[in-house]
């Protein structure tokens, strides 16, 4: 098995190993190039070798987030799982350290401060049970496993502050009655499929990330993943020849906790959405629809497009076109399935595809390293690649029946949990398209911001808005001003902090609902300081002076508290340049040396003027109820803003 939807190096292993030989300021860059290749186990092992030999170097160069720390503990043999789960990260821009628990010894490590566990200080703790010792646990006692996993999950968050995933159990019996197991629920088959439902309600109602090993074992086979020899001649339930099938998927998840997942996927046309072209073929000649096999194939993948997008994804058009053909699918023809309502950005002219590609992560405000680009065309694929290589581009087949199974196998689009949000975020990018047409056409700023009739609703943090307030912490990366991560259970603690001052902040204009789009984080000193502890913001609101109200609405609630000044932050990362001067401009202070990497601003409140803004403070109740309930993962402010215009 390898990792089809990545590219093929005909010379990768001539490759590798002349980047051996070489110095590290040229082999490190054609290492990390060979990690996004469509590797099987036995290279990804090799490649993980070579990166070691360059660890001083390599680490620098994954920086798309802080280190990770993971600590891999269970009770089976994993040592042959890290170098697949460093590959995978590494593909992904991101360092990180391995813990490997011993052998069986995953709850007396969790509940020994003094054990290697706990030395190690992970951020992430993964939790791999193997069937054997799970269907012996409950054979004894039935409903042991979720018990002790839930015991587990308590010590990880409380004791290590880490986050948890959790794997779920490899069916690696047999049925005795065969189609009908069902009947004997005391089956070791049975037990295990009970105990893969159990987990995933626990971790749905405990906010716990899930790597379903047995949905992969369902959908590739249980013998590919599992074999009986190994596991009794050595305790190894992940097959090896897995091994980087299964750290491509823990390395999914992570980006996903980091925020790291990609949030756009742009689509060619002609051969990638319809058989034939739209230019040539006419609107009758493309293969679209009912009747015809090809026909049927692209509506199949329409319709897994579509879903992406009502999930959260944003969808884009980048066609070497001309724009009337290129829409009039999406208008006319009664076969399609995706239309022109369902495009936040549709990008039809002569122009190479790269540039285009600049153009859409432009008007949609993203970084080109959110973009997932999809085209039938090796020669359009190989182009995006080099030009733009931080987009990922994967190999379609050639066949379009194939095309949603590869997408979906890629994984780009990993998610640990889903909001209300999350499903209304193409109607979001498509009326911020509509602002930006208006304020494009519109030569006096001040009017246009006027016209809007902007609200700003806000409330503290609350109970329904907890997933939705921490995922937001977790995947902003440009406006934001410290890029501090927090864990669900972190944020939680904070509505019950005397001493946090909290804001979630949502638009509302004349063009419709902007969503969540600020979140703000600010403690109390001792010394009636209120420092700013995180403060981000959507980048589809920039330049509508949100940013001035939000500060007036947090001066007002740091002088509620006590606080006669406010601190800010700032630490530079890669993506976070647009903010360097932001508390420059909202008139702080530089209280740190003017060359210093990170920089601290100070505002007095004795004197503060409000800020003029146009977008006009309106006061939502939060929804307090018990923070312990919040785990609607669905729910957000809106409710709490029904009726008001």
């Amino acid at each position: 098995m390898n990792l089809s939807w990545l590219p093929s190096r005909e010379n990768w292993d001539a490759e590798l190993s002349a980047a051996r030989k070489l110095p590290a300021d040229t082999a490190v860059p054609l290492l990390l190039s060979l990690a996004d290749c469509a590797l099987d186990f036995v290279q990804t092992a090799r490649l993980d070798k070579a990166l070691s030999s360059f660890k001083a170097d390599v680490r620098p160069r994954l920086n798309r987030t802080r280190p990770v720390k993971l600590a891999l503990i269970g009770s089976s043999t994993l040592a042959h799982l890290p170098p697949g789960i460093r590959v995978a990260c590494a593909r992904r821009g991101i360092w990180i350290d391995i813990f490997e628990g011993h052998y069986g010894s995953y709850h007396q490590e969790l509940a020994d401060p003094s054990s290697d566990l706990y030395a190690f200080k992970p951020d992430i703790v993964l939790i791999a049970l193997d069937a054997h010792h799970v269907a012996a646990a409950e054979q004894h006692q039935p409903g042991r496993t979720v018990e002790t996993l839930a015991a587990c999950w308590q010590l990880v968050r409380e004791n290590l502050g880490a986050t948890v995933i959790q794997q779920t159990v490899l069916p690696v019996f047999p049925p005795l009655l065969g189609s009908n197991e069902h009947q004997h629920p005391n089956s070791r088959h049975s037990l295990i499929s009970q105990v893969n439902r159990d987990i995933r309600a626990a971790s749905a109602a405990e906010n716990v990330a899930l790597l379903s090993v047995d949905m992969f074992a369902h959908m590739e086979g249980l013998n590919t993943w599992f074999s009986r020899e190994l596991w009794h001649r050595f305790k190894q339930e992940i097959h090896p020849s897995v091994s980087h099938f299964y750290g491509e998927h823990v390395a999914r998840i992570i980006a996903s906790i980091r925020g790291l997942s990609y949030k756009c996927l742009v689509l060619d046309l002609d051969n990638t959405l319809w058989g034939g072209v739209i230019g040539d073929d006419g609107l009758d000649g493309i293969h679209l629809g009912q009747g015809h096999a090809v026909g049927e194939a692209f509506v199949s993948f329409q319709k897994y497009v579509k879903a992406l997008g009502e999930r959260g994804i944003i969808l884009a058009v980048c066609s070497k076109n001309d724009l009337a053909n290129a829409q009039s699918p999406f208008e006319q023809h009664t076969e399609m399935i995706l239309r022109t309502g369902d495009i936040a950005c549709f990008v039809a002219n002569w122009e190479d595809k790269a540039s285009n590609l600049r153009k859409i992560a432009g008007t949609l405000n993203i970084g080109l390293d959110s973009i997932v680009f999809a085209d039938d065309n090796p020669f359009e694929r190989n182009l995006v690649r080099r030009e733009l290589p931080m987009v990922a581009v994967p190999e379609l087949p050639e066949e379009p029946a194939l095309y949603e199974s590869m997408l979906a196998a890629a994984g780009y689009f990993e998610a640990i949990s889903i909001t209300g949000e999350d499903q209304e975020r193409n109607r979001l990018y498509r009326e911020n398209a509509q602002r930006e047409r208006v304020r494009e056409a519109s030569t006096d700023m001040s009017s246009y911001l006027k016209s809007l009739d902007m609200k700003l609703l806000w409330s503290t943090f609350d109970a329904s808005s907890l997933a939705r307030v921490t995922q937001l912490i977790n995947r902003s990366n440009q406006f934001n001003l410290t890029t501090r991560r927090y864990t669900y259970d972190e944020v939680k603690a904070m509505l019950s902090d005397p001493a946090v001052i909290t804001l979630q902040l949502r638009l509302t204009d004349a063009f419709g609902d902007n969503g969540l789009i600020g979140v703000v984080v600010g403690r109390m000193t001792d010394h009636q300081v209120l420092e700013i502890d995180t403060w981000l913001m959507s980048c589809r609101v920039l330049g509508r002076q949100v940013e001035e109200a939000t500060l007036n609405l947090l001066v007002e609630q740091a002088s509620t508290h006590g606080a006669t000044s406010l601190t800010g932050f700032y630490f530079p990362t890669a993506k976070n340049g647009m903010v360097k001067l932001h508390y420059q401009r909202l008139g702080f202070d530089l209280v740190s040396p003017a060359d210093a990497p990170d920089s601290i601003w100070h505002l007095s409140l004795t004197d503060y003027v409000p800020r003029p803004t146009y977008a006009i403070p309106v006061e939502v109740e939060a929804k307090r109820g018990a923070a312990g309930e919040a785990n609607d993962h669905g729910a957000d402010l809106q409710s709490a803003y029904t009726g008001i215009s």
